[in-house]
């Protein structure tokens, strides 16, 4: 720097001296923005910007309210769940290595991570561990955790892919050089010793870089995994790498004996080949996480003094509730919000899986991260950030990906259980073959080290469930929980809502029948108020159908029964004929309308006829289901007339009307008992308890927060086509799985005799290795584009299958 240059920052009252006018700008930023403790803390200034990253975890600055804004999810008052970005992980025994040590510390209530995107979701209890020390007993053990964001998750990406490209690259030159002296050692009858000497000093040297650089990834985790007491896959790769190199120097320094630089140089090139492979193949597994949590957009145009029509761009991270934003044609909604003018067409695809776009006017409701398509819109900001529908997406489909299913965790501790035994049979090999043929011993016991590595294993579950989910959520039903793929894979039942599910759940007022003189606008006031401010479809349709003159006090809601409200003193109920009248017949109807009681002391003053009409897709929907050989039944608390006309709509044979929830939860359990296995769809409070009975439940997109969050499945859209889809998908899945397992365990027990009998070199077991985790990641990934075809399956075989079932 020139003499006399100078560039002060105030910090703590007092002027500090900086070393140009770049650092200047960065320290006073930091300190402007309440992050002095950084500077308050530091001892020496780190050597890379990686150790930077962990002495900022370290020093606490991830544990300030306004650093965790951004990526913590606050439950309660100390209850916070954050989602982490993870480097460093190589294989299946990685996760679950972190997964043990996170869920260990005191005050971590649970971890979950995703393996093939590195994602780790952490809850915790604030009030006994702070987020930094979550971060810091991440690196003690050797890895690097990262609050998530897109930008970073690529970046992380971008650096692994770039590192392993030099790995390969140097692995493979050497490779080649080492073989090219191999050869003639293989082939020659005349070399003399000095020229067989020279050739192996040569290949000594072209040996060390691929050792110590290529392969010293595997060094780590192995040494990581040794450590920490346990063994994981990296254990017997490094055992086999380490134990032929020495050994080949051995017999270079002392001049005698073999040497295996070519075996080693090939192996380790073909095993960075294969995870090179993987890695890129999971990537692609786990897109549809990143491309859900890409879609909103970086900056929005905001009318800062609506409705005057000025503008200005500015990022969506200081956009606010209540905020106007125009979004022209072509652009993304930077959140969940309202139309309040324009008129235009959104694709939501991404969201809901719907492939038309969907109109959208002045009071519509809007979500962040779906494409206007035909003209400028002006929205209202109601949800940001963590509140927005796309994030609760992401989370749920975070913690889905997260959650093992049984057949996952059951290969996880095989996986793990299984290096132990390899490590025995190994000793026990080298011990026979070191008595039958102490020359043969060496490559026999690296060939055997390294042929069965458990990489196939620990891979089989994750990367098929990972696959399957994202395909799932693009079809637009998306899987909250780890098991529900699994369930409904072997699901023999499916019980159906009627109201929200079946149907529109757009009631409308068909006839009013009032009573005791009163005329039609009155009783229609009175129900109007009673049910003013209630989301239920019985609401909607009263409030379509007169405006309440007069309001109610007191009102109180019984789930699956009715309302009951003060009206000018009086006490009124609106509601189902046993709730509101104590079981007063309502009028004879024949279009199957449903009956809703108006009552003063549970005498009837008037009945109101509601009617519904099936989704459009219903029919179409349900036959593909039954062509899958699922036994389908229909559970509602409408009346009698109305379900029953729904049913033979639909074909549904068993079907059950007037049902409160504790009667369609009385009715799962009735078919579980008979040994069936039951999937619940519906969308409403009512249908909370049984959603949450049965053995995987599903919940309409359009429905309460309180039935998805009970559920186990969300449709994200309203096709009800998307339940044969993903019920083809599930049992898909689960024949991939079984596949997987089959393949890694069967090239296990083939690959275990065959090496310990000496008939596979060190580089027939790398390839053999490699091939078979490369095999398992690409029959997962069959499953991205799955189409489900519904076939006319002949009767007989439905009813086959459904008595195999």
């Amino acid at each position: 720097m020139p003499d006399g240059a100078h560039y002060p920052i105030q910090f703590e009252n007092q002027t500090k001296q900086t070393c140009c006018r770049g650092c200047q700008a960065v320290a006073q930023t930091i300190i402007d923005s309440g992050q002095g403790a950084y500077y308050t803390h530091r001892t020496a200034l780190p050597a890379t910007a990686r150790e930077a990253e962990a002495e900022l975890a370290q020093m606490g600055l991830y544990d300030l309210p306004e650093i965790q804004e951004s990526f913590v999810r606050t439950e309660s008052e100390n209850i916070r769940e954050a989602a982490l970005i993870l480097e460093n992980i190589v294989c299946a025994a990685c996760i679950w290595l972190n997964e043990r040590h996170i869920a260990g510390l005191p005050g971590v209530l649970s971890v979950e991570i995703n393996y093939a995107t590195r994602r780790a979701r952490v809850r915790w209890d604030n009030s006994r561990i702070q987020l930094s020390a979550i971060l810091k007993a991440v690196t003690d053990i050797g890895y690097i955790a990262h609050p998530f964001d897109p930008g970073r998750s690529d970046d992380i990406h971008r650096r692994e892919r770039n590192t392993a490209i030099r790995r390969l690259a140097i692995a493979g030159l050497g490779m080649m050089q080492v073989m090219m002296y191999a050869l003639p050692s293989y082939t020659a009858t005349d070399m003399t010793d000095d020229i067989r000497l020279l050739m192996r000093w040569a290949s000594l040297v072209l040996t060390i870089p691929v050792v110590l650089y290529s392969a010293w990834p595997f060094f780590i985790g192995a040494w990581r995994d040794l450590k920490r007491r346990m063994l994981g896959m990296d254990v017997p790769v490094a055992l086999g790498v380490g134990t032929a190199f020495v050994a080949s120097v051995y017999g270079t320094f002392s001049g005698h004996g073999e040497v295996y630089y070519d075996s080693v140089t090939m192996f380790v090139f073909l095993l960075l080949t294969g995870r090179f492979l993987e890695m890129n193949a999971r990537r692609r597994a786990g897109a549809a996480v990143e491309e859900l949590v890409k879609l909103i957009p970086a900056a929005a145009t905001r009318l800062p003094h609506w409705p005057a029509r000025d503008e200005e761009q500015i990022p969506v991270a200081r956009l606010a509730v209540g905020d106007h934003v125009l979004v022209r044609p072509g652009e993304t909604l930077p959140a969940d919000g309202e139309v309040v003018e324009g008129d235009s067409a959104v694709n939501e695809a991404m969201l809901t899986g719907e492939s038309l776009p969907v109109s959208k006017s002045a009071h519509a409701k809007v979500v962040g991260g779906s494409l206007n398509q035909a003209s400028p819109l002006v929205v209202r900001v109601d949800r940001l950030g963590a509140d927005t529908r796309l994030a609760s997406i992401v989370r749920l489909l975070d913690r889905a990906q997260s959650e093992k299913p049984r057949i996952g965790q059951l290969a996880d501790r095989a996986a793990a259980w299984f290096v132990g035994l390899l490590l025995l049979i190994t000793f026990f090999v080298g011990l026979a073959w070191y008595v039958i043929d102490p020359s043969r011993t060496l490559w026999i016991v690296v060939s055997v080290l390294v042929v069965t590595c458990p990489c196939a294993l620990g891979l089989a579950t994750p990367a098929a469930l990972t696959t399957a989910t994202g395909r799932l959520t693009r079809l637009g039903l998306l899987a909250t929980r780890g098991h529900a793929l699994e369930t409904l894979a072997r699901a023999t039942d499916l019980v159906f809502d009627k109201t929200g599910t079946l149907t529109h759940g757009r009631l409308s007022v068909r006839r009013v029948v009032p009573l005791g003189g009163r005329s039609a606008e009155e009783v229609g006031a009175l129900a109007a108020a009673l049910e003013a401010g209630s989301e239920h479809p019985i609401a909607r349709a009263m409030s379509e159908a007169v405006n309440a003159s007069v309001t109610a006090d007191g009102i109180r809601n019984t789930p699956g029964r009715g309302v009951e409200g003060m009206i000018a003193g009086r006490t009124y109920r609106l509601g189902s004929p046993r709730f509101a009248t104590a079981g007063a017949p309502p009028p004879e109807s024949d279009d199957g309308a449903s009956w809703v009681a108006l009552a003063e002391k549970n005498e009837p003053i008037a009945w109101f006829a509601l009617a519904d009409t099936p989704r459009a897709d219903a029919d179409a929907a349900l036959s593909a289901l039954r062509q899958q050989g699922l036994r389908l039944h229909l559970l509602s608390g409408d009346a009698e007339g109305a379900v029953k006309t729904t049913a033979q709509q639909l074909g549904i044979d068993a079907w059950h009307a007037g049902a409160l929830p504790e009667d369609k939860l009385a009715y799962v359990k009735a078919l579980q008992q008979q040994g069936r296995i039951v999937a619940m769809v519906g969308d409403g409070i009512n249908d909370a308890p049984v959603l949450a009975g049965a053995q995987v439940s599903i919940a309409m997109g359009e429905g309460t927060d309180v039935a998805q969050a009970a559920a186990d499945m969300v449709m994200l859209g309203s096709r009800l086509a998307t339940l044969a889809e993903g019920v083809a998908l599930a049992r898909k899945t689960q024949q991939i799985i079984r596949q997987n397992l089959g393949w890694a365990l069967g090239y296990n027990l083939i690959a275990i005799p065959a090496a310990a009998l000496g008939y596979v070199t060190p580089w027939m077991a790398g390839i053999g290795m490699s091939a078979s985790s490369l095999l398992v990641v690409l029959n997962a990934l069959r499953l991205s584009d799955f189409k489900y075809k519904a076939t006319s399956a002949p009767a007989a075989l439905r009813s086959q299958l459904s008595t195999l079932r």
